[in-house]
């Protein structure tokens, strides 16, 4: 199978140097949301974006409700037994369970710890549009049915906080609110929840509940527990950590939106490690739009320093990479 490389360079294995979680902004985006003041918001995504690319959000607007009900089904399903997780092990349309060892990072990398849940966009019916080797029929565990309404319910709130940064981003770079949104009505995004059991220390420093990677994708919004383990690589080379901080999610630019600004706005590389003697789980909107957008900075910047490429045409590129259970798709 053959894995990707990223652009650019990181230290897989650099020490971790204990940081402030204030090293990464922290953004109220209430008056982006509400429109009191989005100006002022977009001016603070806009730098954060282009300085760190890592930001934690105040004021996202979803329920607590709906976080705590995915989070309580989540468990559930995680700590169910295997042979019931296999019986919706991940298909070839990227839905479904994916166990420990299932995805690895790099070559040098050994595979995550992790387990991961995927999911995608359903319509009112439950119905997907089968026309993209990365949507399909999501799969729901018959042993655990309250599952579906507490992803689709979370799918959907942490969706329209994507949207809503993504008007931000687009104002911060002086563009139509709308600019990034043209086409994301059938959208490419897809929900997970996350499950890093602790990690034994005797596995060593080269064990990661998921290694250092850029996302590969246009934005993630991620909920954390109150677990840590999440840690972010700073311009310096040094692993900061990005701790929980109550009431917030954490945004972070992915690769296509970093090449859709013309690499303006940084993918910045993380990992996370759980040795905290707990169980941490996650929950994870990576936000893309409709497979048939196309990426060209040119159209903002008039200029760009690499070519064009609709999203899906990249994800599909870089899912064939990462994932073991897609080596078959490898040239």
């Amino acid at each position: 199978m053959s894995l990707i490389h990223f652009k650019g360079s990181f230290s897989l294995f650099a020490n971790k140097k204990s940081v402030e979680g204030a090293a990464i902004p922290v953004i109220d985006i209430k008056p982006l949301r509400d429109g009191t003041d989005p100006q002022s918001v977009a001016a603070a995504l806009h730098a954060a974006s282009r300085d760190y690319g890592f930001i934690y959000i105040k004021n996202h607007g979803i329920p607590d409700n709906s976080i705590f009900k995915a989070r309580e089904t989540a468990y559930s399903f995680f700590h169910s037994d295997e042979t019931l997780k296999s019986t919706i092990k991940i298909s070839d349309k990227h839905r479904g369970w994916i166990n420990s060892g299932g995805a690895k990072m790099d070559d040098k990398l050994k595979p995550d710890f992790k387990e991961s849940f995927l999911w995608g966009y359903e319509d009112e019916n439950g119905i997907t549009p089968e026309d993209h080797p990365l949507r399909g029929r999501n799969q729901w565990p018959d042993f655990l049915p309250e599952l579906r309404n507490s992803a689709m319910d979370y799918f959907s709130q942490a969706h329209m906080v994507a949207h809503q940064l993504m008007q931000g981003f687009a104002l911060g770079l002086g563009l139509d609110k709308e600019f990034f949104l043209k086409t994301s009505d059938l959208p490419l995004s897809r929900g997970s929840f996350v499950y890093y059991p602790d990690q034994p220390r005797e596995m060593g420093n080269d064990q990661f509940g998921v290694g250092p990677h850029t996302d590969f994708g246009v934005l993630t919004v991620l909920c954390q527990d109150d677990v840590g383990g999440l840690e972010v690589q700073n311009i310096k080379g040094d692993w900061i950590e990005a701790p929980p901080i109550d009431g917030t999610l954490i945004v972070n630019v992915g690769d296509l939106l970093h090449r859709w600004t013309n690499g303006q706005y940084k993918s910045t590389p993380h990992r996370v490690i759980n040795r905290s003697g707990r169980e941490r789980l996650s929950l994870v909107l990576a936000f893309d739009p409709n497979p048939e957008t196309i990426i060209d900075a040119a159209e903002i910047f008039g200029n760009a320093n690499e070519p064009a490429i609709s999203c899906g045409e990249y994800l599909t590129w870089r899912f064939d990479r990462a994932f073991a259970y897609r080596k078959k798709h490898d040239g």
